[in-house]
């Protein structure tokens, strides 16, 4: 660390001597030659050039032609270093156009001062131009021969005071005739007016020049009284005039005066290394009414003024004593300086020595350097000298180009908190006492807002203005950091809507460049996450970027963000994305055809490719196929042709997919004509259902089929023909259709497909056969009996041969094949046949169990003589006497049946006969009435 110096400060009048504590590092050094904060560009010449320009101060088109071209050189140049800088800049800056080129472009401003939003600028031609911050002129008018070197306004810019290079000081009102001018004889430098010079009647003010006078002139009735306040310290540069003080800086160095009190208060010296007071201006300006700041070449002194404490020993001293708060030694020349507001929040109260960076080194501070406000300085660093100028060497005579002046803002700690180069046109051409810098109050003279800068060089006028928040986010935005810019902005707009309403960005364009950075980086996830921010209802806009991450392979990104109801999009985006997902995600197909909206998207466009697709998965047989993807696509299909209102185009891939809803739908749109050509996938269906029933524990109807019962009660809408035909290729399935027609229905209905259902019923029902047989008068005997025999039916065989006419076989059938007694006398019984009645006896004459039997169930039909004659002798049958001793009880029985029917009978007739003969004989009454 440097060690640390004392330097007496003397303080004129007041016997007092004030210690500053000094740090000095001369490796401290910082060049900045980037371009960071001006929008505008500047040139850059060879020495040649610069040579021709010094001959030529206006200046032609050739070389304004030179000049453009180097300018955007540079630019392209401060382009790449703005990308490799991630220091945000603290302000912005904007070339003042308007007249000023104009104005400039055969002439050169040699001052500048700021009042009331309006700028009086001054001429080394000697002309002053009042414009207002745009570049507007306002006025123009020539009140000296030669530079104007400094000027002065009031207030209310009213009043303006200027001081030539001619010797002449003029005060000009800008709105009516008042004018004063003084001639001095000698080349004047500077020019205060009082405050409120305007509104009072002294219209006093001081001015100084090379003559070394400070003289204070004041209106009287006689005309402007002339005080001389200080004199025969060479020549007086710079005054300033604020309050109840008068400042002013002379070779020796800077004096403050109290025009109240009428004494000289303090004297601030240079240091004696200082460079030569003309080379490097000083600049004096007015923080507020007790704080005085002063640059001058390389050093920054803060003067602090205070009342004096009233003691009665210094009675006869001045009012106020001076304090240097603080004294900042840079690496540059300072061209200007004012105060420049700032946030505190990130300073320390306990801070009292701080070293923040190595383009300054702080000779003393105190804790009230710790303040809201910071120093903005135009900062200019000389051109390198060389040791032997003297030599014949072109190179070495010609004029050393000056580097670029920058804009620092230095905090009151001594840290250099941004530094920004200024894009200023012939810049290498102008020395340290060519810049100005001037500030423009806000609104209110004592608020912060609003407030900005001014810059002038000779051919320039740059205005300087704190970045607010939109500058912050256009920063980020062009540092490609939209996601910050983004959230700033959505606060912005949140906050403040009349602001973000008149910005140039907004959260839309921001957004909209942030996508396009993640598309180009590849991360289209984060990507599709903006759209609904970006694209609100913009549906032109929806539309582009979807077609974007479609040309990308990367539609499925952004599918789940797009709109389906407001804002609606073409029916061509939702039908391209639905390709999409039938292309790589079917049941994400599936999904999305189920929520979204049906008007949104041409069905009949998806319905034909989705078709197509399965077509190519040969999944269209009467099968349910085995994949997954066909069995999603069917789904798809049915989907879309119910919400297309084609129920019957669905029906088919209901029934694949095996939808329990099927037959309520059949019945709800009526499709009973659409099934016609679906009977075994309806039966099939059904079937499998109730199979499932009955695993899950459901008790089930065995006799109740819903597709069996559909078929059977629409048979009007889906003919039997049709029916059976589809059916054939499963015999089960048919058989429950043409057996529930029968019981259900009419049988002559199914009576064209009697001998199928012969068949089977022999296959399916074999004790039901017999009960057909016999109801049903429309199948083929020989091919019925044919279907009996093959499953050795006897008793259906037995039915058809008595059908047929061929009684002797059945009753052989009966007799040998089922030895049934009692069944062959039934036959004989029902055939009514002699012979068949002869041919049974004849059988039972060897078998003793059929004589048994025709003993018991002997009738009417053959005499019990008749059987008992054909009984062999010696022929054992067992039971032969019960039954003749049956014969004989029914033989009696009968007798006594008759007899008793012969009494009643007797009795009755004897009773009808007495009744006849009693009516016979008996008279009766005769009335006049018959007669």
């Amino acid at each position: 660390m440097a060690s640390a110096d004392s330097l007496n400060v003397g303080i004129a009048d007041g016997n007092e001597k004030e210690v500053i504590s000094s740090l000095t590092d001369d490796s401290a050094l910082l060049t900045k030659k980037d371009d960071r904060g001006m929008i505008c560009s500047d040139t850059t010449e060879s020495p040649d050039e610069d040579e021709e320009d010094e001959e030529d101060e206006g200046g032609g088109e050739e070389g304004e032609e030179d000049e453009e071209d180097d300018e955007d050189e540079e630019d392209d140049d401060n382009d790449g270093d703005d990308d490799s800088d991630d220091d945000e800049p603290s302000l912005k800056y904007e070339r003042i156009l308007g007249a000023v080129p104009d104005l400039l472009k055969k002439d050169s401003a040699s001052t500048l001062v700021v009042a009331n939003k309006l700028m009086a600028l001054g001429t080394h031609a000697g002309i002053v131009h009042i414009l207002d911050l745009t570049g507007k002129r306002i006025k123009s008018y020539k009140p000296h021969m030669a530079s104007v070197i400094d000027i002065s306004m009031d207030a209310t810019a009213d009043f303006v005071a200027t001081a030539s290079m001619d010797g002449q000081v003029v005060i000009r009102s800008m709105s009516t005739a008042e004018t004063y001018s003084f001639d001095l004889k000698r080349p004047m430098r500077t020019v205060a007016l009082e405050p409120n010079f305007a509104k009072r009647n002294t219209r006093s003010f001081v001015c100084g020049g090379l003559a070394g006078n400070l003289v204070l002139y004041e209106k009287g009735w006689l005309g402007h009284k002339e005080t001389v306040l200080h004199s025969s310290e060479g020549p007086i540069w710079q005054v300033r005039w604020r309050s109840r003080l008068i400042a002013w800086a002379n070779d020796l160095g800077v004096k403050i005066y109290d025009y109240v009190s009428q004494t000289r208060i303090t004297f601030i010296d240079r240091p004696e290394e200082s460079p030569r007071a003309d080379l490097f201006k000083c600049t004096l300006k007015w923080q507020d009414d007790s704080t005085l700041l002063i640059a001058w070449a390389d050093r920054i002194k803060v003067a602090r003024i205070r009342a004096r404490p009233k003691t009665s020993n210094n009675a006869t001293l001045p009012p106020f004593i001076v304090e240097i708060t603080a004294v900042f030694q840079l690496d540059c020349m300072i061209a200007g300086i004012i105060p420049h507001p700032i946030s505190t929040s990130g300073s320390s109260p306990s801070q009292a020595l701080v070293l923040a960076s190595d383009s300054a080194s702080v000779i003393s501070t105190t804790p009230s350097s710790l303040s809201l406000t910071s120093f903005l300085i135009v900062a200019y660093s000389p051109p390198d000298t060389f040791s032997d100028e003297r030599t014949d060497d072109r190179a070495k005579q010609a004029r050393k180009a000056a580097e670029r002046p920058e804009l620092r803002i230095i905090s009151r700690a001594g840290e250099e908190l941004a530094a920004d180069a200024l894009s200023i046109t012939d810049y290498h051409l102008w020395g340290c006492n060519d810049y100005t810098l001037c500030d423009v109050l806000g609104s209110d003279s004592g608020s912060d807002e609003g407030r900005s800068y001014v810059v002038m060089s000779p051919r320039d006028l740059v205005l300087v203005k704190p970045r607010d928040r939109m500058d912050h986010v256009a920063w980020l935005v062009q540092r490609k950091r939209y996601e910050e810019a983004l959230l700033d902005m959505e606060v912005i707009e949140a906050e403040t809507p009349q602001v973000a309403k008149e910005a140039s960005l907004n959260v839309v364009e921001i957004g909209q460049r942030y996508i396009e950075h993640l598309v180009s980086e590849g991360d289209f996830a984060k990507a599709a996450q903006l759209t609904p921010k970006v694209c609100g209802q913009e549906p032109k806009r929806w539309e582009d970027w979807i077609f974007i991450f479609a040309e990308k392979h990367q539609l499925q990104a952004i599918i789940p963000y797009v709109p389906t109801e407001t804002p609606r999009l073409d029916h061509v985006v939702y039908e391209m994305m639905l390709a999409h997902f039938l292309t790589h995600d079917r049941e994400t197909l599936l999904k999305t055809i189920k929520e979204w909206p049906r008007e949104i998207y041409n069905i009949d466009v998806v319905i034909v490719a989705v078709r197509s697709e399965l077509e190519k998965t040969a999944s269209t047989s009467s099968t349910i196929s085995s994949s997954p993807g066909s069995k999603l696509l069917m789904e798809c299909l049915a989907d879309l042709y119910t919400a297309n209102r084609q129920p019957g185009k669905a029906l088919p891939y209901f029934l694949r997919l095996r939808r329990p809803n099927v037959f309520d739908l059949i019945r709800e749109h009526n499709l009973f004509t659409d099934v016609q050509d679906q009977v075994l996938l309806l039966v099939q269906f059904d079937d499998e259902l109730r199979k499932q029933r009955k695993r899950d524990g459901q008790v089930l109807d065995d006799q109740r089929s819903d597709a069996i019962t559909l078929l059977v009660n629409n048979i009007h809408s889906i003919p039997i023909g049709r029916v059976v035909q589809q059916l054939e290729s499963s015999p089960y399935y048919l058989f429950l259709y043409l057996d529930a027609l029968v019981m259900e229905k009419d049988p002559n209905l199914v009576s064209d497909f009697a001998d199928l259902q012969v068949k089977l019923y022999a296959e399916y029902a074999t004790p039901r056969l017999i009960d057909f047989l016999r109801a049903s008068n429309y199948y083929n005997l020989e091919m019925a009996y044919n279907v009996c025999q093959e499953r050795d039916l006897v008793p259906e065989m037995v039915f058809l041969l008595g059908r047929m006419g061929n009684n002797k076989k059945a009753l052989m059938l009966i007799i040998e094949r089922l030895g049934d007694v009692h069944r062959a006398i039934e036959f004989a019984k029902e055939q009514g046949d002699d012979d068949l009645w002869e041919d049974l006896l004849k059988y039972s004459e060897t078998r003793p169990t059929f004589i048994r039997g025709l003993l018991e169930n002997v009738g009417v039909e053959i005499s019990p003589i008749r059987l008992i004659r054909r009984i062999k002798n010696g022929l054992e049958i067992p039971g032969l006497k019960e039954a003749l001793i049956k014969i004989l009880q029914d033989f009696h029985l009968q007798i006594s049946l008759l007899e008793g029917c012969q009494a009643i009978m007797n009795s009755d007739i004897l009773d009808l006969s007495l009744q006849l003969q009693k009516n016979q004989t008996s008279g009766f009454f005769l009335s006049g009435k018959f007669c």
